[in-house]
């Protein structure tokens, strides 16, 4: 089944060169152009296409507020955005607002045809500097969730790591310090000293913390 494709750029030169770059693609089919966002909208609304591939500054409508729009009206149509500007902000802007993708205009054609197949399957695409941005992103907020902030790093000792990694194990006091040969007093003041660094109240929390942040155990 062909993949049915609107363009939406302000700049014919830009639509022309997409074209003639699809052009010898099977399968892929560009059903209309528009130069702003609100054609774009118009566009879909009657065409029903797979894919609308817009660039992110447009007059009228921008691609951000076509984007948002789209997947209110029309859903089934699937937002690529095609930009120069690969900047944090867009970039994250547009994933909020449901784009399915997010490339740079300087892609090559084997990423683009693929990132076209894999939208109109309905997963995500976007490309290597871009999936970069939004991987940082999401460790930042992983770390906010777990109470830690990027400015802030655990530092475990040596032999805070070793006692770590035996109460994972299910260790209890006893069997951790014959095995190191310590007093239970010694681990117990590591477990408590453990619990307070990781910010956790109890055994469960403990592993939970530790499986979400493995690196605490390299």
């Amino acid at each position: 089944m062909s993949i049915r494709i609107v363009l939406a750029d302000d700049h014919v030169l830009v639509r022309n060169g997409i074209k003639a770059l699809l052009a010898d693609v099977p399968d892929l089919q560009v059903i209309a152009e528009a130069s702003n966002g609100e054609e774009a909208i118009s566009l879909v609304a009657s065409h029903q296409p797979d894919i609308l591939i817009a660039d992110i500054r447009m007059p009228v409508l921008n691609g951000l507020e076509t984007t948002q729009k789209l997947k209110i009206e029309h859903p089934q149509t699937k937002v690529l955005i095609l930009s120069m500007h690969d900047s944090d902000e867009y970039v994250l802007e547009a994933a909020r607002r449901g784009a399915y993708g997010y490339l740079p205009k300087d892609i090559d054609k084997t990423e683009f045809v693929k990132a076209i197949q894999t939208v109109a399957e309905g997963a995500k695409f976007f490309s290597g500097s871009v999936s970069q941005i939004l991987v940082t992103k999401f460790l930042e907020l992983d770390r906010r969730f777990s109470g830690i902030t990027p400015q802030e790093e655990i530092h475990l000792t040596r032999r805070e790591k070793q006692v770590l990694k035996m109460i994972v194990k299910g260790m209890t006091n006893k069997e951790i310090a014959d095995q190191l040969e310590k007093s239970v007093r010694t681990i117990e003041t590591h477990r408590f000293n453990l619990m307070k660094k990781l910010r956790v109240k109890n055994l469960a929390e403990l592993s939970l913390k530790v499986k979400d942040m493995g690196y605490l155990l390299s």
